[in-house]
Formats: C-alpha cells, sequence, structure tokens
C-alpha cells in the first residue's frame, strides 16, 4: 500500500527521488514549474522548447540533474488547459507520474499538483490520488508461482500552493485515500476468480470488514432469507451448490434514530444465466456481476474510516444463477417480500430478482434514500457505452445530486427516462408482474420493474454494466467504479 502524505517545501528544494511540476497547452508553467524554472536558470523552459512539449494530460517528459533543483529527476506533467482544468485531466496526470515512476523503479515520487488556486489545487490533489492508485494497483491473489510484480513506489507526497490552508489539504488528502482503499477493495473482490468468491466469502469478507473497521455487520443463510420470504432473492439460487447469503453493514456516524442512506447492491458472484444459458463468448466476465455488492463493500469501508456524522446502511444479496435441475425455469412464478408475485419469463433477468427482495428489506430502516448499484442490463451498455453509468431515479433531487458527485470525480452517470408508460410492457397474464419486458428500452424497465419494490422512499438506482470492468487488454479487470462518485455524494451530505 502506498503512503500519501503533504510537504511543505518549495520545488527546487524538495529532497526526493523525482519532483513533478505542470506545463499547461502552450508551454504555460504552472507556478511549481516557474519555481523549477527560476532556480535552473531557464533550463527547464529551454528543455520544453527542444522538446516540443504539447502539454497534453497523460504526458511526461523526465529532465535531469538541473542545476540550481536539488531532486536529481524532476518530470515534468502535461496539464491540460489551463483556463478549463478537468478531473479527467488531473487523474490522467497522476496515472501517467506514477507509471513512469514505477518503470524506472523510483521508491518515492512528490507531485505539485496541476493548479495554482486554492480550490482548483485540492481538487487536484483528490483526482491525482486517484490515478496513482489506477497506475499502481496490482491483483496477484491467484498468481500462483508466476512472477509477481512488485511496485517499487512506496510514497508519494504532494505539495500544495501556499494559498491552499493545511487543514483543507489534510481532509482532501484523508478523503482521496479513503477512496481509493474503498476503490481498491471493490478491485480485489471483484477480481477474484468466481470459484473464490462464492457467496459465502462474501460473508466472511464482510465480517472481516466490520471487525477491522467497526462496523456492525449481519450475514444470514438461506434458512434466514427464507424466513423472511424473500422467494424472489431464493428463486435465483436454486440451481446451484453455492448457499446465499444477504449481508446486513451499519454504520451509525449520526444520532440515533436518523434516517439512514441506504446502499444496495447486486452480488450475483457468477450469473450462467440459468436456464436462459448465456452464449460461451466472454462468460468469464460474468465474475464481476457481483459489482454492485463489490462497490457496496468499497464504499462501507471508505465510510468507516472517514467518519461521517450520519448514518449509512449497505445491503448485499449474494448468490450464483446456475443452471440444473433445481434451477428456476421459464414460466416459474414466485412471491417476493413484498407479498407481490412475479412470472420469470427470462432467468438471465436475475439481477432484479435478488434485488427487489433486498429494496424492500430497506424499508425497515427508513431511509433517507435508498441507492442500488448492479450490472443489470447489457441494454444499458448498448445504450451508453463504457463511459457513462445509468442513473435511474424517482427523486430529482437524488439524482441531481448523484449527477454531481460523479462530474466532480470523473466518475460520470447519465440520467435517463423512469416513467409509468414503460411498466405496461411488464405487465404478465399469470402474476402481478413478470420480470421481464420486450427488447426495446430494456434498461428502463428494468429499472421500472426495481421501481415497483421502492415506493415508500427516495430511491435511485445504477446500472454501472458497461463501467464496472474492462473486459479485454492489458487492462482486463474491475474499475472500481462507482465507488469514488458515492463517497462523494456520502461526503457532500
Amino acid at each position: 500500500m502506498i503512503e500519501f502524505s503533504l510537504r511543505t517545501a518549495h520545488p527546487s528544494n524538495t529532497r526526493t527521488d523525482v519532483v513533478a511540476v505542470a506545463v499547461h497547452e502552450g508551454q504555460k508553467l504552472s507556478w511549481a514549474a516557474q519555481n523549477i524554472d527560476a532556480a535552473s536558470q531557464g533550463a527547464l523552459s529551454a528543455a520544453l522548447k527542444a522538446a516540443s512539449f504539447s502539454g497534453r494530460a497523460g504526458v511526461v517528459l523526465p529532465l535531469f540533474n538541473l542545476s540550481g533543483v536539488t531532486a536529481a529527476r524532476v518530470f515534468v506533467y502535461g496539464a491540460g488547459n489551463a483556463t478549463a482544468l478537468s478531473a479527467k485531466d488531473a487523474r490522467a496526470s497522476g496515472r501517467a507520474l506514477a507509471a513512469a515512476a514505477v518503470e524506472q523503479e523510483l521508491l518515492e515520487l512528490t507531485i505539485y499538483p496541476l493548479a495554482d488556486s486554492a480550490q482548483d489545487a485540492l481538487d487536484a490533489l483528490r483526482q491525482m490520488v486517484l490515478g496513482v492508485s489506477d497506475a499502481t494497483y496490482r491483483f496477484e491473489e491467484t498468481k500462483g508461482t508466476s512472477a509477481k510484480s512488485k511496485p517499487s513506489l512506496k510514497r508519494v507526497r504532494f505539495g500544495l500552493p501556499e494559498s491552499v490552508e493545511a487543514a483543507a489539504a489534510a481532509a482532501t488528502l484523508k478523503t482521496a485515500v479513503a477512496t481509493i482503499h474503498g476503490v481498491e477493495f471493490t478491485k480485489y473482490l471483484g477480481n477474484l476468480p468466481p470459484n473464490h468468491c462464492t457467496p459465502a466469502r462474501l460473508g466472511e469478507e464482510a465480517k472481516k470488514l466490520g471487525k477491522s473497521h467497526g462496523l456492525k455487520v449481519t450475514v444470514m443463510d438461506r434458512k434466514a432469507i427464507e424466513k423472511l420470504g424473500m422467494g424472489s432473492f431464493l428463486s435465483v439460487t436454486n440451481g446451484s451448490d453455492e448457499p446465499p447469503r444477504f449481508i446486513v453493514f451499519e454504520y451509525g456516524g449520526g444520532k440515533k434514530g436518523d434516517s439512514p442512506t441506504v446502499f444496495v447492491g447486486k452480488g450475483v458472484t457468477f450469473d450462467t444465466g440459468g436456464i436462459s444459458l448465456k452464449p460461451a463468448a466472454d462468460m468469464d466476465h460474468m465474475k464481476w456481476d457481483m459489482s454492485g455488492a463489490g462497490t457496496v463493500f468499497g464504499v462501507m469501508k471508505a465510510v468507516a474510516e472517514l467518519k461521517p456524522k450520519q448514518n449509512i446502511v449497505g445491503l448485499v444479496a449474494a448468490c450464483e444463477n446456475m443452471p440444473s435441475g433445481k434451477a428456476t425455469k421459464p414460466g416459474d412464478v414466485f412471491k417476493s417480500m413484498s407479498g407481490q408475485t412475479i412470472e420469470v419469463l427470462n432467468t438471465d433477468a436475475e439481477g432484479r430478482l435478488i434485488l427487489c427482495d433486498a429494496l424492500t428489506y430497506a424499508e425497515r430502516f427508513k431511509p433517507r434514500a435508498v441507492i442500488d448499484i448492479a450490472t443489470l442490463t447489457g441494454a444499458c451498455v448498448v445504450a451508453l457505452g463504457s463511459h457513462n453509468a445509468g442513473l435511474f431515479s424517482s427523486n430529482d433531487a437524488l439524482a441531481d445530486a448523484i449527477l454531481a458527485s460523479g462530474k466532480k470525480v470523473n466518475d460520470r452517470f447519465w440520467r435517463m427516462p423512469l416513467e409509468e408508460d414503460y411498466q405496461e410492457a411488464l405487465n404478465s397474464n399469470f402474476a402481478d408482474m413478470a420480470n421481464v419486458a420486450g427488447r426495446d428500452g430494456g434498461a428502463i424497465t428494468a429499472a421500472c420493474f426495481l421501481w415497483r419494490f421502492a415506493k415508500k422512499y427516495d430511491w435511485a438506482h445504477l446500472d454501472i454494466a458497461g463501467v464496472a470492468y474492462k473486459g479485454s487488454g492489458k487492462e482486463k479487470g474491475a474499475t472500481g467504479r462507482p465507488v469514488a462518485a458515492l463517497v462523494d455524494y456520502v461526503m457532500s451530505l
């Protein structure tokens, strides 16, 4: 785990393996770059000119042994447009700097964030911590006897302009570090192979997190779930030999009796589609069908570290969706915890079947708001691709707050329609509703299904199917989204 801290020395006399300073497009020097340039009698400016340095975010120019500069190495990094600073550029800069430091096997990196004003510097600091995490995170638990990479970067320091108050800087860094702890925990759980990350394993991980972070944790087995009347949830797990788990996290930072914010996560630890079997191609991606649950774990970990003065609850419904002689069949009808009955027309639309019972369970907390997170539909990926997660909400203020947090930390959402007109497509002749409608508007009708179980509180549904993981290439793996946005949402309340 990388150690993050703040330092006050000027860039030119900072003792570190490498000092990193920002240059914007048009070779406009940041305050830190100006300090280095003055100390080196213009050597930095000369190097930029010779290299035709673009200033584009994500580009790093290494310089060595500049006269008048204490650090032997200086990384000049592109900071993008000086008048339109963005969270995306700041995060790309942190990622590029950490990657360059790892490549050169450096132990310590000191970064002077890309902005000169106090608030911009704090915003950049937060994003750069996330970028460093992106570049240095590794999953190696199941590597076996193969060589394990050991990133050499151990310490990252941040130097800020004098206009930034020390207390504000410390608070921002604390939030950023807690956020990456949550993001990396979500990535870890998501990247575990499905024979490792079973519902029972999630239950054990929940207990460990509760013990280490002071959370109240309740893990319910099948018998307890049956007692609750969660017939819809249990219909999904009928075909699996792995027993289900229903997990409840409780953080009590607010006053006793204050209404909590409740996060609900879909935890299908492997989704074959059940009897409505998926195609073989890319079925390995279905280990990430528990990414909503992983997000709840990550948010609860970050919240427990940041200790906001409010109450937070996390609910996780965890199971497998497998085909067998006991598996749910298309056409079967089950009673949900709410008492509403559901005709299962497609067993591969299982996420909504477990979430609907969890949403009913959330009622007992008399919540201020409920936010569910799920890799729910391929239709949302078709609609939005891999840059924005889908956001559906019954409350405009709640939706606006989530959208604002997502924009602030570059963990973005796009609000989709949620209207009663779509409900008719879920009608059934044999139950109160069907679990699927037609092909058109599939992400919307899935959200409408959940909405039927979320009428007693303000509610938002996040369809993260397009953003929760990358399915191919050297970056294949869980992304940890949308932990950062939800942590910001909690801290902004």
